[in-house]
């Protein structure tokens, strides 16, 4: 196996650089995760139909990533290959951020649930076009051996944009007095400003990244070895085929992403409510009480430890997995978030609250080690050629499971947890346990591969 050893070794900061924007990527990403589900309750979609306007992201996810990938694969510009879509993808979804939740201002042309509901789509697909040519980028710089490195410090920066994102409708109310209730039907100006922040700071990171980084051209990133068995292209109709051809590595890490992010989804979608109900002791029914806003705003500062920890662990994998290896290193981290979110159900009152952050501890880890260990092993798994649709195709295990979670989803909380959302915040860490157990099978030659090269006695 090829191991790309050929590329030119990149410091520390060239990987920030080139990772950089994904820090405004993710503190957008961490507003909606921490704050849709409130917004488009305010808006008065109920607890049960949440996963059903969520279902947008996974969607959009699954059309928009392997499209990107493809052509991104085949472009080659001033800007490069990779750099001109996550630009476009940044633009997007900053109007994205800015429109959602001011969607009451356009009532008098559509309901506003159904027009916040849209803007959620505009981001999420913006989010996309911008997010799948970063995963890219790190495995065509990066020689093999300095990929976990890459994604490691990718995540660090995505758990720094999403703590900044989870807890600025926090910060703005403690610290500026931004209030944190509206009249019924419009949301809080806190959450009204974050959202513009979360569009300044994606703009900005990203143009960074745009600026301070260069690409390797497609020429140089062949490699006989991995492409000598792909059949001659045939067109977009080329994702389908890579599809049915996609290695066996990926097969086996789809089953790992498939239940990691079913949880996540979970998690996302039904922690707002579960604790509304859970730790605060609300009716289903408040959507918009000064209690129920209370519980949102918690969602964010503990949305903003997991992802704290992210960004601070996420440094450390490298040297995990360099000891361990990095299925068990993730196999390790996917159980200490399972048993945190699967302890939330001990906590039954706001007296202690504080408890949460603790179990998000384990949940940092996990999230740490989903962003990271998955791509580092599969980059060495795929050819370099089709990198991007690859990366792209991938997608499909992380927005598959977000799709069957939003169908069935809020009706298993309706139906059979009797409307109490921490059932499914329970569930999401079962399932994190399964991946973990998944993990444990996935065959990772490249890390044997470079184990090998590691032991091969200097002449």
């Amino acid at each position: 196996m090829s191991l790309s050893l050929h590329k030119k070794k990149l410091s520390f900061w060239q990987i920030w650089n080139m990772s950089f924007g994904f820090l405004g990527i993710q503190m957008g990403f961490a507003l909606q995760n921490a704050n849709a589900s409130r917004i488009l309750q305010t808006f008065g979609a109920d607890v049960e139909h949440l996963s059903l306007f969520w279902l947008v992201a996974p969607i959009t996810g699954m059309i928009v990533q392997p499209i990107i990938g493809y052509y991104s694969d085949r472009t080659w510009t001033r800007l490069g290959r990779r750099r001109p879509y996550f630009l476009a993808g940044a633009v997007l979804a900053a109007i994205g951020l800015i429109l959602m939740p001011n969607a009451s201002l356009f009532v008098a042309y559509l309901p506003a649930l159904w027009i916040g509901a849209g803007f959620l789509m505009i981001m999420d697909a913006s989010f996309n076009v911008a997010m799948e040519p970063f995963r890219a980028l790190v495995a065509d710089n990066l020689p093999a051996d300095q990929r976990t490195l890459g994604f490691s410090i990718q995540t660090s920066l995505i758990g720094v944009g999403a703590v900044l994102g989870s807890w600025l409708p926090y910060v703005l109310t403690e610290w500026f007095g931004m209030s944190t209730t509206a009249n019924p039907g419009v949301v809080p100006l806190n959450v009204i400003w974050s959202f513009g922040i979360g569009a300044t700071v994606l703009l900005g990171s990203i143009l960074w990244t745009v600026v301070k980084t260069k690409e390797y051209p497609p020429e140089r990133l062949e490699n006989p070895e991995n492409e000598k068995e792909l059949p001659p292209s045939k067109g977009l109709m080329d994702i389908f085929r890579d599809f049915r051809y996609m290695p066996k590595t990926m097969k086996q890490l789809g089953l790992v992403q498939f239940f990691s992010w079913f949880a996540l989804f979970s998690m996302w979608v039904f922690t707002t409510p579960a604790l509304a109900q859970h730790v605060w002791g609300l009716p289903a029914t408040d959507r918009s009480s000064l209690l129920f806003n209370e519980a949102g705003n918690y969602v964010g500062v503990i949305f903003g430890v997991y992802n704290l920890v992210s960004a601070l662990f996420a440094l450390l994998l490298p040297y995990i997995a360099a000891k361990v290896g990095r299925k068990a290193t993730h196999a390790i981290c996917l159980t200490a978030g399972g048993i945190g979110l699967m302890a939330f159900f001990l906590v039954v009152n706001t007296e202690h609250k504080w408890v949460l952050n603790i179990l998000m501890i384990g949940v940092g880890m996990a999230w740490a080690s989903i962003l990271a260990m998955p791509y580092a092993i599969l980059a060495g798994a795929i050819p370099a050629k089709k990198m991007g649709v690859y990366m792209g195709i991938f997608n499909f295990f992380i927005t598959a499971p977000q799709i069957v979670n939003g169908f069935v989803g809020g009706f298993m909380v309706k139906h059979f947890y009797g409307g109490q959302a921490i059932y499914a915040i329970v569930g999401a860490g079962v399932l994190l346990i399964f991946a973990a157990i998944c993990v444990v099978f996935v065959d990772d030659k490249e890390e044997q591969a470079l184990r090998d090269l590691k032991n091969i006695p200097n002449h």
